[in-house]
């Protein structure tokens, strides 16, 4: 293997390692957004407000990082997504807009139609991200069709298909679950009570929506399962993960939601890894010719000298985001508490 073919592994190693920080980091802020209107008083929502407030826009960076990891490091695919989400992108970023004005200005008055309007949007907008995340994931499993120049020569139908609708609702269920135990790990008393009762559906609806997904992409993607008939030994991080998913009610029952909650990131993570193995090296498949022109993490990536500098540089930058993210979690660890800086 030349050193650019280890460069390229490398940065792509560096982006999934990002894109799943955010995924695990942002994915339980969407979680409490969805889990936000359940609450039956202002102060509940208060509680859930300020039990992601220290950390959200924090967690964000993670996708903003990743965005320019990618640009940097895999410009063709940065292009190709850009024009073929166009739509999709912008979804994205105007969910991103409202929920951030939302959790900012929702407390600055105190009349009850200004915070219900607020609250609402960031519900909704929380919902709408982690939709069109799935249905992104659903695409890129799937694939797209591409010309010879790699452009996207298909329209927004080639992306709402019942396959991609189901992944875009695994993805719903497994933040709406991830967010549950983040926020039971974080809060005391009633609400606590009340949140775990919505764990245990929230945990059925994310299994239903697992074992459906996981049924559909055997029989109607088999290009994601030929990895693993070569390699069965990768079946292996598929079980790890089905025992880390039945731990997670069984650590909530003996009340350790700090452990559920790891479980519930291992998850995440694991998912992560069984979507890599099965797309690998692929980064955007293209259906309508796969073998010729697909975009992988050899012909799509930058130059040598490019990877090089970028490698030197994310030596120096993912350490220091981790750092940042584990001092900012440290800092704000414990049950949430209301006082006069709260939102």
């Amino acid at each position: 293997m030349t050193l650019l073919n280890d460069l390229e592994i490398i940065w792509f190693m560096a982006f999934v390692v990002l894109v799943t920080g955010y995924v695990i980091l942002d994915g339980f802020d969407l979680g409490v957004g969805m889990l936000h209107l359940f609450a039956k008083k202002d102060e509940d929502r208060r509680i859930m407000l300020n039990a992601i407030g220290p950390v959200w826009d924090g967690n964000e960076v993670w996708l903003v990082t990743a965005g320019g990891a990618l640009f940097a490091g895999f410009p063709d695919v940065y292009s190709t997504l850009c024009s073929a989400f166009y739509v999709p992108v912008m979804i994205l970023l105007t969910g991103i807009i409202f929920r951030a004005i939302a959790i900012e200005v929702r407390s600055k008055q105190q009349a009850a139609l200004w915070r219900w309007t607020w609250d609402i949007l960031f519900s909704f907008a929380s919902f709408v991200i982690a939709l069109t995340m799935g249905l992104a994931v659903g695409v890129l499993i799937t694939g797209i069709p591409l010309n010879e120049g790699r452009e996207f020569i298909g329209d927004v139908t080639h992306m709402l298909n019942p396959y991609t609708l189901l992944i875009g609702a695994l993805a719903v269920s497994l933040f709406y679950m991830h967010g549950a135990i983040f926020l039971t790990m974080k809060t005391e008393g009633v609400l606590q009570r009340r949140l775990k009762a919505q764990i245990r559906p929230s945990i059925i609806f994310f299994i239903l929506c697992f074992t459906v997904a996981t049924m559909a992409t055997l029989i109607y993607q088999p290009h994601m399962v030929e990895v693993f008939k070569e390699r069965p030994y990768f079946f292996l991080v598929a079980l790890l993960d089905v025992i880390v998913i039945a731990n997670i009610p069984r650590e909530l029952s003996k009340g350790r939601e700090g452990i559920a909650f790891i479980c519930s990131a291992i998850n995440i993570m694991l998912l992560m890894l069984l979507y890599g193995i099965g797309t690998f090296p692929n980064l955007i498949r293209a259906t309508n010719d796969p073998a010729h022109l697909s975009l992988t993490v050899w012909n799509a990536a930058s130059s040598e000298k490019t990877l090089g500098i970028l490698l030197l540089i994310a030596t120096i930058g993912i350490p220091i985001v981790i750092s940042y993210t584990i001092a900012v979690y440290w800092i704000f660890r414990g049950k949430v508490k209301l006082d006069s800086t709260s939102y």
